[in-house]
């Protein structure tokens, strides 16, 4: 699971400002972690772990210092480099109500009873995330996923239930482009 990128060199010691991907940087960045680095093959660090000696905030950064990075030269080097753990993905998650893509892939998708559809993929939009569920034939539907239209998550029954608004899986009165009024006036009338 990749947890941060590695953006700029701060000071001379070889402290590094992060940009953070996991909600727990004080649980992901303790001293001792270590880090598999996505880094070019050209990179001195290709194949090398990255250990953490220290994570602390600076002027509302966060800063870490890695064994055997002790210089600036030395932090310039991982610019741009990605941090990635080792997750068992098979583990439930520690949240409520927080769940990996990949346990959400592959769940029926049901309405009032009735199977509509299957979740095919999870996409991470900045307002929220989305569902994309296939119906019929070839058609994607993207659910929001909030608790409004996805009040209910059952892994072990590999179901979701949804309670989607009017429209949201079927075509409303109105909504095709035949139901359309047509304009019959002549042109220029």
């Amino acid at each position: 699971m990749r947890v941060g990128r590695l953006v700029k060199a701060h000071g001379l010691k070889g402290a590094i400002k992060l940009e953070l991907y996991t909600d727990d940087p004080e649980g992901r960045f303790v001293p001792g972690a270590t880090f598999t680095l996505q880094v070019p093959e050209s990179s001195p660090w290709h194949g090398k772990p990255l250990t953490i000696r220290e994570f602390r905030w600076m002027n509302s950064h966060p800063v870490a210092f890695f064994d055997g990075v002790d210089d600036r030269d030395a932090a310039e080097e991982l610019i741009r480099a990605i941090l990635w753990v080792d997750q068992d993905t098979q583990a439930p998650s520690t949240e409520e109500d927080a769940w990996f893509d990949h346990q959400l892939v592959g769940l029926d998708v049901v309405r009032d009873g009735e199977t509509v559809g299957r979740v095919i993929r999870v996409d991470h939009m900045p307002a929220q995330d989305l569902l994309i569920v296939r119906v019929s034939g070839d058609r994607e539907v993207l659910v929001p996923f909030v608790k409004a239209i996805v009040p209910e998550v059952d892994i072990a029954a590999g179901r979701v239930v949804v309670t989607p608004p009017a429209g949201l899986f079927e075509e409303l009165p109105g909504d095709s482009a035949d139901d359309q009024p047509v304009d019959d006036a002549p042109d220029g009338a």
